[in-house]
């Protein structure tokens, strides 16, 4: 393995690390020391790639608004309305929430106080909302009587809520719940016409998360053996 090669791996890791501890801890309560040891480099390390905590929030809320990205891109390529891609890219989203510690950090994050400033995940999906509506609008598959505004506020503020709400029980991340939304919201937002043909469970195949999921649980500085941490040099 090459040094850039090494480097890359190691930040990768200090993202996901980091990712972890800003969701279990919070940001203000989260420490350098248990983001490098869960990622099982020094901290010295850590500084080579990322000058503070804020430097690493970013990184993981850049990481974070990029997968949201290129998700909802590939979703829409490969779906025939804006209605459905924007059902399919809500449950996209619900299910990266459940499965990859980088997203659920990255909207934590968003709303969490005493940080630097950085992307913000709820008002990025509040813009993708909006873009799929007014391209549903454009091809009139949404109903007269219903406004985009409206409707992009009802679909972030539930989609949001399931967000907070998933920290505590994950039942509120499960498709059954998404569904149901739809299920409420769909007769009231598409043509007729439109109705019968959107799936309100979805349609497409979840994209996945970039890099491997980390465990459920934070490793702490006392929980890793004797030597597991690197050296700087050699993580860089």
């Amino acid at each position: 393995m090459t040094k850039q090669e090494r480097a890359t791996r190691t930040r990768q890791a200090l993202i996901r690390s980091a990712a972890a501890v800003f969701e279990q801890h919070g940001y203000a309560q989260a420490r350098l020391a248990l983001i490098s040891s869960g990622a099982g480099v020094s901290t010295g390390a850590l500084h080579f790639h990322f000058e503070n905590k804020a430097a690493v929030a970013e990184a993981v809320m850049a990481e974070a608004s990029q997968g949201l990205r290129d998700m909802s891109a590939a979703i829409r390529r490969r779906t025939d309305t804006a209605l459905q891609a924007l059902v399919d890219t809500s449950h996209a989203l619900v299910e990266r929430l459940r499965g990859d510690p980088v997203s659920r950090a990255g909207f934590r994050l968003s709303c969490d106080g005493g940080r630097a400033a950085a992307p913000d995940l709820r008002m990025e999906w509040h813009h993708r909302v909006r873009e799929l509506l007014e391209e549903a609008a454009a091809a009139g598959t949404l109903a007269d009587d219903i406004t985009r505004e409206d409707a992009a506020a009802a679909t972030v503020a539930v989609t949001a809520g399931f967000e907070v709400l998933g920290r505590h029980d994950a039942e509120w991340l499960s498709p059954y719940r998404l569904t149901g939304f739809w299920q409420l919201l769909l007769p009231r937002l598409a043509t007729p016409e439109t109705l019968v043909r959107v799936d309100p469970s979805g349609t497409a195949t979840v994209p996945p998360a970039r890099g491997p999921a980390l465990a459920g649980r934070v490793v702490g500085e006392a929980d890793l053996p004797a030597g597991a941490t690197a050296v700087a040099a050699e993580a860089t």
